[in-house]
């Protein structure tokens, strides 16, 4: 939103976002400054509410204005409001006006090492002690940061950002306006190994590639395998969170969520806008289809349909699991009833015992 002014007053970028302002006139014409959280916003910031649960918080806010999905009742509000299709989604679009992340301007560092063969686009930013292979195509605007190494024949696209310390193996190719986080390998070997007949193992040589596609953004410290053949590919748009490990000849699909330490082992193929929350793990061959959701700490070990929401392990139905967890809380109680039941009936059979035995003597 170039066309913004510096300071632009609430009435500015609701207009400019497509949103509209309810709430006094006199306050619609407020510089805002930054955007907040309903309990750090001052009376010049932005907040939302897109959780029912944070209303008690929004009516207490000292933010100068709140922005409210459509429908959402506003009464009680102490400030306007700017009204969106999607709170949440409005947020983040202002925010990213506020705060533009700082970048490098153009230019190669002096102790950058450069191939020969290397060929750089225009406006390309190259960091202190940047590595840069034989025969590796830089596109334009991509940034480089400090301690970034690009091994031979690699493909980066325009506009693409690769923080400090990231390692781009050979052959890897990544589209355009990439984004790679901290500590990031991608490319390194997959795992595998064919047993020898004295038990050990000799190594299987990963020669296959690694496909980033566009609009992809990757957290710290991923880790993203190439396969012995074929490639692994991500698919555009999706976006990895921190600590995430992608296994040789995986597909992760467009628009997909991996949260953070989510594992996928190799060859397994991941459908589109699929949300894997933190720390689930997939077993390899298998296929997860369009749009499913797992929570947390799933164990996935065979195919799961599109549009499916699951959890627990093995993964299952989602209500399927919250009906088990609920029977699991009680399970103490459960035995406890069981075996007063156990004693209830031994002792009706003594006591019948006894009584037989009374009976034929």
């Amino acid at each position: 939103m170039n066309h913004l002014p510096s300071a632009p007053t609430l009435c500015d970028l609701a207009a400019a976002f497509g949103y509209t302002v309810e709430g006094a006139a006199d306050a619609a014409e407020t510089v805002i400054t930054g955007v907040a959280g309903l309990d750090e916003a001052g009376p010049t910031e932005l907040t939302f509410l897109s959780n029912p649960r944070y209303a008690a918080k929004a009516r207490t806010t000292r933010a100068a204005a709140i922005i409210v999905s459509q429908g959402v009742a506003t009464e009680g509000l102490p400030c306007p409001v700017v009204r969106a299709p999607d709170a949440y989604l409005a947020f983040a679009r202002i925010a990213g006006w506020f705060y533009r992340p700082p970048l490098p301007p153009p230019g190669i560092h002096p102790t950058a090492v450069i191939a020969p063969s290397a060929r750089l686009g225009v406006g390309v930013s190259v960091g202190p002690y940047v590595v840069v292979g034989e025969n590796v195509v830089l596109g334009d605007r991509v940034r480089l940061f400090a301690h970034t190494v690009i091994y031979d024949g690699a493909r980066i696209g325009d506009a693409c950002q690769l923080h400090a310390h990231v390692v781009i193996r050979e052959q890897v190719e990544l589209g355009c306006r990439v984004i790679v986080h901290n500590h990031v390998t991608i490319g390194c070997d997959g795992f595998g190994y064919a047993k020898r007949p004295d038990g050990s193992w000799e190594k299987i040589p990963q020669a296959g590639r690694v496909i980033i596609e566009d609009d992809v953004e990757i957290g710290a410290g991923t880790q993203i395998d190439r396969p012995s053949v074929g490639e692994t590919r991500i698919r555009r748009g999706a976006k990895l969170d921190n600590l995430v490990q992608i296994g040789h000849a995986v597909e992760v699909g467009e628009d997909t969520l991996l949260c953070a330490q989510v594992g996928i082992a190799g060859s397994a193929t991941i459908g589109s806008r699929v949300i894997l929350a933190g720390q689930v793990g997939v077993a390899g061959h298998l296929t997860i289809g369009d749009g499913v959701t797992a929570l947390a700490q799933s164990g996935i070990p065979n195919d799961v349909p599109a549009g499916r929401q699951i959890a627990g392990y093995p993964a299952v139905d989602r209500r399927q699991w919250l009906r088990v967890s609920a029977a699991q809380a009680r399970l103490p109680e459960l035995l406890k009833q069981v075996q007063n039941l156990e004693a209830r009936l031994k002792a009706l059979e003594l006591a019948a015992l006894e009584k037989d035995t009374s009976r034929k003597g």
